[in-house]
């Protein structure tokens, strides 16, 4: 592959490119929302055994983008990004598995049995790290090429990040820690295999230069959570 292939954009394509990211992770309400949503149709994918389900609430997840936002950060040694971005992922696996649970509690009657869409997201393998691996080059490659965006929806389905996720909460639904554990480390390891080849590529394509358009998006970001917040604030007493 020619190394130019990493410098065919423009400095433009590069800092909208991280203005998209830094958007898309950014930790608001709709963005948990959006979570909670994918995550809920992921543990009725799984529940009912529906490969189609499981796909389309891959679709809407919009988990991928703190995971590249925080190889963003390691690759400018942004503590800021690194830490703001690492929270929102943290948070997004803590209230996935607790909608996962719960969902999993309410409808335990009507589904008794482990199905195989479940137990398969508790097996992680070198081919899951394979993937993660190429599916983290794609993202953070298209990411970049204004004509490649369309493609990031396919390439979460193939990261497979929100199953893992829906899993470790019927887990702790069902007390099975050993499935808890399996979903846990199959989502590390595709989150770390996507990191790793995403820091690779911004660094190919010298992403540590934009480092002043980083922070300048991250403030503009934050500045419209707390006006957000503050509209919500208003509303809520009137």
């Amino acid at each position: 592959m020619p190394v130019t292939v990493f410098t065919n954009f423009t400095e433009r394509d590069k800092t909208n490119a991280i203005e998209r990211l830094i958007s898309g992770g950014t930790p608001s309400q709709d963005f948990f929302l959006m979570v909670s949503l994918s995550i809920l149709t992921a543990t009725f994918g799984l529940l009912l055994n529906s490969g189609a389900i499981i796909i389309g609430s891959m679709l809407i997840a919009p988990i991928l983008y703190p995971v590249l936002s925080l190889s963003l950060g390691i690759i400018m040694a942004d503590f800021h990004l690194i830490s703001r971005s690492f929270w929102t992922l943290s948070k997004s696996v803590m209230i996935g598995a607790f909608f996962a649970a719960a969902a999993t509690l309410l409808f335990s009657s009507q589904f008794s049995v482990l199905t195989e869409e479940i137990t398969s997201r508790a097996e992680p393998s070198l081919v899951s790290v394979i993937i993660a691996i190429v599916a983290g080059f794609a993202a953070s490659f298209a990411l970049v090429k204004p004509q490649l965006n369309e493609t990031l929806p396919g390439i979460a389905i193939s990261v497979a990040m929100i199953p893992p996720i829906a899993v470790m909460g019927i887990g702790i639904a069902k007390l099975d820690w050993n499935l808890v554990s399996g979903s846990f480390l199959l989502f590390i390891v595709n989150t770390i295999g996507v990191i790793f080849a995403s820091m690779i590529t911004f660094s190919l394509m010298n992403f540590y230069s934009q480092r002043r358009e980083a922070e300048a998006t991250i403030k503009k970001e934050e500045r419209k959570l707390e006006s957000d917040k503050k509209k919500a604030t208003k509303n809520a007493k009137k």
